[in-house]
């Protein structure tokens, strides 16, 4: 089995971008500021932060370019910035994880209907969104670094600075607490 090298399609502008060219910047901005803008929301719940946190982010990627080696891709280096600011824009807010002892009672799963017209599903991500938006701090970064960024539970560990086993309860409760919010909002049967 042949083995085969990675090439980052965006590495002659991520060069260009070392160079100092300002176009080449505008440009790697126009390609990623909408996907790690959402990230960021995601994490921190706050439009006008998750602004704040993009333009950080953006500044400290130009600027620290010559620490990106090209062992992954652009965007995946340009990523772990934008988690990294957003984590610590709640830090700066206290992030607080939920107690281990509050308890959350488990929501039915969701049925969605057989055949939602186009409305109907715009609704409901719409609803969702601002579901996981309304999660207590803690349990909003935990599901969205392991549910919708990727992280396992070892990594959201050692990036949020807790125990693997934080990070699953954190999970689990998360997700009973969305099935909760979900359920008072009319999303689950």
């Amino acid at each position: 089995m042949e083995a085969f090298a990675y090439t980052d399609i965006n590495a002659p502008l991520v060069e260009r971008c070392r160079l100092g060219d300002r176009r080449a910047q505008a440009e790697i901005y126009k390609r990623y500021a909408k996907a790690m803008f959402n990230a960021s929301l995601r994490i921190t719940g706050d439009y006008a932060e998750a602004e704040d946190v993009l333009q950080e982010s953006f500044l400290s990627a130009f600027r620290e370019l010559h620490s990106y080696k090209g062992d992954s891709s652009f965007g995946s280096w340009l990523k772990r910035i934008v988690i990294n600011k957003s984590i610590n824009c709640l830090r700066n807010r206290r992030l607080q994880l939920v107690p281990l002892g509050e308890q959350h009672d488990a929501a039915g799963p969701d049925t969605p209907d057989s055949s939602p017209d186009t409305e109907v599903v715009q609704w409901r991500a719409d609803v969702v969104r601002r579901c996981v938006q309304d999660l207590p701090d803690g349990y909003r970064v935990v599901l969205t670094l392991y549910l919708l960024e990727g992280y396992d539970h070892s990594e959201i560990a050692g990036i949020l600075g807790i125990t693997e086993s934080t990070s699953k309860s954190q999970y689990s409760r998360a997700r009973k607490k969305l099935l909760e919010l979900a359920s008072q909002r009319g999303l689950t049967a």
